[in-house]
C-alpha cells in the first residue's frame, strides 16, 4: 500500500480558470430500494438535489440480476426523456447529480459508476472528496492497475476488488477503512443498497420511507417532492445495508471527531431541508441576525444577492428593523453556454445572470447581504449595477467569515492566491468594492449564532484548522488524474 513517500511522488496539480465568485456545489445523491418505480422516483429527486450539482447526472437500477445504467451531461430535466425512465427497470436504484471538484466534466466521470468484479457488478455514487486517493491510484497504477475515469470515487472500487474478500460488505467495509476524506456515498449490488457517511460527518445524508420503500438523499428536499417521509439523519461512521430483509445499520469505523461542513447552512443546501437535524431555513435566518448585532448601520433597506442569501437578509432585517426589498432579481434559465455579443457589452457575465430593480434602490441607503465572497469579481459588478441604478449608499455584510483557505473535503473553492480575504485587508477589500461599509461574521460569531453546542462544525476554509490531513500540497485536485493538456469530447 503506499507510504508518505509514494505520496510525495504524486503528479503536481494543474490550475484551473478563473469560474465563480462563488464556493460550487459539491455533489447530491438519491437511492430507493422497494419500489417499482424506482427509476421515476430517483429522477424526481435528483431534480430536488439539482442545485447541488448542474455538470451531469446519472441513474443506474436494479431488479435482483440486472443492472441498468444510463448518465449524460447537463441538468437532470435535459439528460432523461421518457424512454431513459422506462429502460431503467427494477425495484432499486441509486442517483447522482455531479459538480466536478475532481476530475474534469466528461461523460466518463460521471456518476453512477458501475464496474465489474470478481465480487460482481459494483455500482457507486459519491458525494464529497478523498484526500488519500491521489497516493492510492498512483501506488496501484504502478502496480499495472487501470482507471477508467479521472475522479477520486474510482479507487473504492479497486480497494473492494483488491481486498481479497468474498462477500461484499466486509469488501466494502475494508476498502472504506483506508480512505480518508469526505463521502456520503451510496454503493449498490444486485440485491442491496449501501449508504455510507464518513466518520467525520463532513457531506449531510439522510434516511427516509415511501410507503413500504426506502429512501436515501443528501437533502430532505428530495423526500418531499415524492411524498416520502424523513425519518433519521445517518449518523457520521454509519453504514446502512438496505435490502428485502428491512434495514441493518452499522458502525464499522473508528470514532474521529465530528466535523460538519458549516457551508451547507451557509450556503449549500435548499433552505427547505432538514440538515444535520435542524432547518437550514431558521439556520441562516440565525447568521442574518447575529450579523445585525454584530455590523449594525443605518440605512434605507436590505437587500439580499438571489437566491442563497435571502434568509439570511430576512433574519438581518427582522433584527435590525429595517425593510426587507427585493432588490435584485436573479435569471433562472441560463444554459450551460451563452452565446456572448460580437460588440462588447460591459459587465456582460454579469448582467446575463443579475439584474437590479431600479425602483427599489435608487436613492436609497442600501444593505446588501450576500452568503460569502471568493475572488470579489463578481461582487465589484454587481455593486456597480447597484449605484448604476441610483443607490445612494452601499453596505456589504456577508453572513460568513471570509474565506482565506481551500478545501479538500469536496467543495470547489478557489485557490489562496485568488481569495480576496486571504490577500487582502478588510479596508482594501472595502475599496477594491467600492462601498461604504462590508462586514464579515467571524468564526466565533458564526458558531454562536447557530446555536448548536451538540454539533462540531468544520471551518478550515475560514481558518486553515483542516480536521482530516491531506497529502496534497497544492491548492486544488480537481485535475490531479489528469494531462495538464487533455482535451476530451465525450
Amino acid at each position: 500500500m503506499p507510504n508518505q513517500r509514494t505520496a510525495s511522488m504524486i503528479p503536481a496539480l494543474f490550475r484551473r480558470s478563473p469560474q465563480s465568485c462563488k464556493p460550487r456545489e459539491e455533489c447530491g445523491v438519491f437511492g430507493i430500494f422497494g419500489n417499482e418505480n424506482a427509476s421515476n422516483l430517483i429522477y424526481l429527486g435528483l431534480y430536488a438535489l439539482q442545485h447541488r450539482g448542474q455538470e451531469s447526472a446519472g441513474i443506474a437500477t436494479g431488479d435482483g440480476h440486472h443492472i441498468f445504467r444510463y448518465a449524460g451531461m447537463g441538468k437532470v430535466v435535459d439528460i432523461f426523456k421518457t424512454r431513459h425512465i422506462q429502460n431503467l427497470q427494477g425495484f432499486m436504484g441509486i442517483g447522482h447529480n455531479r459538480y466536478s471538484t475532481t476530475g474534469s466534466s466528461f461523460l466518463r466521470n460521471a456518476q453512477p459508476l458501475r464496474a465489474d468484479s470478481i465480487l460482481g457488478p459494483i455500482v457507486l455514487a459519491h458525494n464529497g472528496n478523498l484526500v488519500n486517493s491521489g497516493g492510492l491510484r498512483f501506488a496501484f497504477e504502478r502496480e499495472g492497475a487501470i482507471f477508467q475515469t479521472s475522479i477520486d470515487s474510482e479507487i473504492i472500487v479497486h480497494l473492494m476488488a483488491r481486498s481479497g474478500l468474498d462477500d461484499f460488505l466486509e469488501a466494502l467495509i475494508a476498502a472504506l477503512r483506508q480512505i480518508r476524506g469526505a463521502y456520503s456515498l451510496l454503493v449498490m449490488n444486485r440485491n442491496c443498497i449501501y449508504a455510507v457517511r464518513d466518520p467525520n460527518g463532513f457531506r449531510p445524508l439522510v434516511l427516509g420511507r415511501l410507503g413500504d420503500a426506502h429512501v436515501v438523499a443528501s437533502e430532505t428536499c428530495a423526500f418531499d417532492i415524492i411524498d416520502a417521509e424523513y425519518v433519521r439523519e445517518i449518523m457520521p461512521g454509519e453504514l446502512v445495508e438496505i435490502s428485502k430483509n428491512g434495514i441493518k445499520s452499522y458502525f464499522p469505523f473508528e470514532r474521529q471527531k465530528q466535523s460538519l461542513c458549516v457551508f451547507e447552512y451557509i450556503y449549500f443546501s435548499r433552505p427547505d431541508s432538514i440538515i444535520f437535524n435542524n432547518s437550514v431555513h431558521e439556520m441562516r435566518i440565525n447568521l442574518g441576525r447575529m450579523l445585525a448585532r454584530q455590523a449594525p448601520v443605518e440605512a434605507d433597506i436590505v437587500v439580499p444577492i438571489p437566491d442563497s442569501s435571502k434568509c439570511a437578509a430576512l433574519g438581518y432585517s427582522h433584527e435590525s428593523k429595517i425593510p426587507y426589498e427585493i432588490g435584485m432579481i436573479r435569471s433562472h434559465y441560463i444554459g450551460r453556454t451563452f452565446i456572448e455579443p460580437s460588440q462588447t457589452i460591459r459587465d456582460f457575465g454579469a448582467k446575463i445572470k443579475y439584474n437590479v430593480v431600479r425602483s427599489a434602490v435608487s436613492g436609497k441607503r442600501i444593505i446588501i447581504v450576500d452568503d460569502s465572497i471568493m475572488r470579489g469579481t463578481t461582487m465589484r459588478k454587481i455593486i456597480k449595477m447597484f449605484r448604476n441604478a441610483g443607490a445612494k449608499e452601499i453596505h456589504v455584510r456577508i453572513s460568513a467569515p471570509p474565506t482565506t483557505f481551500p478545501c479538500f473535503y469536496g467543495i470547489d473553492i478557489p485557490t489562496h492566491k485568488e481569495l480576496i480575504a486571504a490577500t487582502h485587508t478588510l479596508e482594501e477589500i472595502r475599496k477594491y468594492l467600492r462601498v461604504e461599509s462590508i462586514h464579515y461574521l467571524t468564526v466565533e460569531s458564526l458558531i454562536q449564532s447557530l446555536d448548536r453546542p451538540e454539533l462540531s462544525f468544520c471551518t478550515a476554509c475560514f481558518d486553515g484548522s483542516y480536521p482530516v490531513a491531506f497529502e496534497q500540497t497544492e491548492d486544488s485536485q480537481k485535475y490531479l488524474f489528469e494531462d495538464a493538456a487533455m482535451n476530451e469530447y465525450y
